[in-house]
């Protein structure tokens, strides 16, 4: 009896061990200590065949960004722990990371099922895969997490308790659905904090949600508040590190992006992972712009680098090249690494630094850059239509390449999709958007002789959209009427008429500042009457024409030859323009 009591209490003391040690590795994995986790993760799934250990594991090696071993983790478990819910989970994820969604679904399910929702572990990892990897089903995410936490119909003994992670886990799922889900993931969130008072996590989820909303200052104070919270959140430093590094004017400051960076290698140390630090390493040296040392630390770590960080060092090491002015050696860089990579595991970062590349590349002669501005051009087009954020600034930088090459109608497509996305996003869309559209096309129209037809209706249907949704601004009239001037070159048709025609009605109570469109809107009616031979209306727009511009050619011009008529005129006839011209 003594024996058996004795064996009882070891096996329950080592269950006991093995617990806290789980506890330990999930916190290593929490403050994004891959290299420390795994190292706990390896040594428990090596003692006891428990499937949590594998997981966490396999979890971990996926933070080291060793897909591979990821996969190998979690089949090692299956072997040891067959049939196991979570680590069907875990093969799930992988299968979403190949690519493989409907094979990935079926594994999630079994895993539901298995457990009929109700086991924290195996719902946090199905929501979490589809809500971090690309190709998951968010709604299937929020969905798993609500069943997971709704305990209608569950009798007593199996009602569940939830946890702060389970309500950040239900957050994440709302946040990736985005939209009005915004506002329930910062609720959600509250309630993670209602749990844990210090969870840094929660605040730091909730500035992903403002800054996803273009809440920047906000979600600055929270990330900054999250560092305040629990100093030795690695995550926070690392959030404002990337928003600091993002290449837009209110946000890039590569100053604050070394400084965050610093604090981030700070408190996770090495127990990120020896890869990972090396990069950190390397990228505070490019921050600073000592780009020399960022290229020497790049060339010495990318032997032993996996395929994950070959694309990290290589991409620093050739904007490093770049920044220094050195495109050649960014172009061989870029240019070895994409022959080298199959085009499926480029990623979208890829395509944006190839972009600015060959965009910095001077040819020799004309027809050599016209092909480097082409391809640039492809690739940015790549960058912006890859990116699964569909972010509207993307597809402003390439309208904008495209109208610093001149290409003003490939511009005006993009100002389109970028009305189409903001739709799409259900973004307020303002007068901007389509004067964008139809400004482009109408410049695509100059490029030819005789201005392109197709070009210029593209442009008045654009204009006209402006003009019906903004009715109470004069830019969609005007240029409806500057457009059809141009189809009508010599006034005869009187196209632009009732477009100047209520542009004057709208522009004419403050002539001061309107004064260049009331001219050019005053001198087109003037001529489309002096054609018609309407005198009391030429002589109504031409007064109107002279009051604002004393000076125009075009007045004088009418008036000469009006005198010239009159002078050759047979008698009886003053003023009739008979054969004129």
């Amino acid at each position: 009896m003594r024996q058996q009591l004795f064996i009882a209490t070891l096996l329950c003391i080592a269950n006991n061990i093995m617990a806290q040690s789980i506890e330990d590795g999930l916190k290593d994995l929490y403050y994004d200590k891959y290299e420390s986790a795994k190292q706990t993760f390896t040594k428990l799934s090596a003692a006891k065949p428990d499937d949590r250990a594998y997981y966490y594991l396999g979890m971990a090696e996926l933070g080291l960004e060793n897909k591979d071993a990821a996969a190998a983790a979690f089949q090692k478990g299956l072997q040891a722990v067959p049939n196991s819910p979570l680590l069907q989970a875990g093969m799930g994820r992988i299968d979403l990371l190949n690519g493989n969604a409907a094979a990935a679904k079926q594994k999630f399910e079994a895993a539901s099922t298995a457990t009929q929702g109700a086991n924290g572990d195996v719902a946090r990892a199905i929501a979490d895969a589809n809500t971090e990897v690309k190709g998951g089903d968010r709604g299937y995410a929020m969905t798993i997490m609500e069943k997971l936490l709704n305990n209608t119909g569950r009798k007593k003994k199996d009602q569940y308790t939830a946890t702060a992670a389970d309500y950040i886990e239900l957050g994440d799922a709302y946040r990736a659905l985005g939209g009005e889900n915004g506002g329930k993931a910062i609720t959600t969130y509250e309630k993670a904090l209602e749990l844990e008072p210090n969870r840094a996590e929660a605040v730091t989820k909730q500035g992903l949600v403002n800054y996803n909303a273009k809440l920047l200052q906000e979600a600055v104070n929270d990330w900054t508040k999250a560092t305040t919270m629990d100093p030795n959140y690695g995550p926070a430093y690392y959030e404002l590190y990337q928003f600091y590094i993002t290449p837009t004017k209110n946000q890039l400051s590569l100053e604050n992006a070394a400084k965050y960076l610093q604090k981030y290698i700070d408190v996770v140390g090495a127990g990120a992972g020896k890869l990972e630090n090396e990069y950190n390493l390397a990228a505070i040296s490019f921050y600073k712009k000592d780009y020399d040392a960022a290229i020497a630390k790049a060339k010495s770590v990318l032997p032993q680098a996996t395929d994950a960080y070959k694309g990290k060092f290589t991409r620093l090491m050739a904007d490093a090249y770049l920044q220094k002015g050195d495109s050649v050696n960014a172009k061989k860089t870029m240019d070895d690494y994409t022959k080298a990579t199959p085009p499926e595991k480029l990623e979208v970062l890829d395509y944006k630094l190839l972009s600015a590349i060959y965009g910095r590349i001077k040819a020799p002669d004309s027809t050599q850059q016209a092909a480097l501005n082409k391809q640039s051009l492809e690739y940015l087009e790549k960058y912006a239509t890859l990116d699964t954020t569909k972010d509207v600034a993307r597809y402003e930088d390439v309208a904008k390449a495209y109208i610093n090459v001149e290409a003003f109608d490939k511009a005006a497509d993009w100002y389109k999709k970028i009305i189409d996305l903001k739709t799409q996003q259900k973004e307020t869309l303002g007068a901007l958007d389509y004067y964008n559209v139809g400004q482009n096309y109408f410049r695509a129209a100059g490029n030819t002789t005789p201005p392109d037809t197709l070009m210029l209706n593209r442009a008045d249907s654009a204009f006209g959209v402006l003009a019906e949704k903004f009715p109470d601004i004069t830019t969609g009239v005007y240029w409806r009427g500057s457009v059809n001037a141009v189809k009508d070159p010599e006034a005869k048709k009187g196209l632009a008429v009732p477009y100047y025609e209520k542009y004057i009605t709208m522009a004419e109570s403050d002539p001061a500042k309107n004064k260049v469109g009331l001219v050019k809107a005053y001198t087109y009616i003037m001529v489309y009457y002096y054609n018609k031979e309407d005198k009391p209306n030429l002589e109504k727009y031409m007064n109107k024409l002279l009051a604002l511009d004393p000076t125009s050619e075009a007045a004088k011009q009418i008036k000469e030859n009006i005198s010239n008529t009159n002078k050759t005129a047979p008698k009886g006839q003053s003023g009739n323009r008979s054969g004129h011209r």
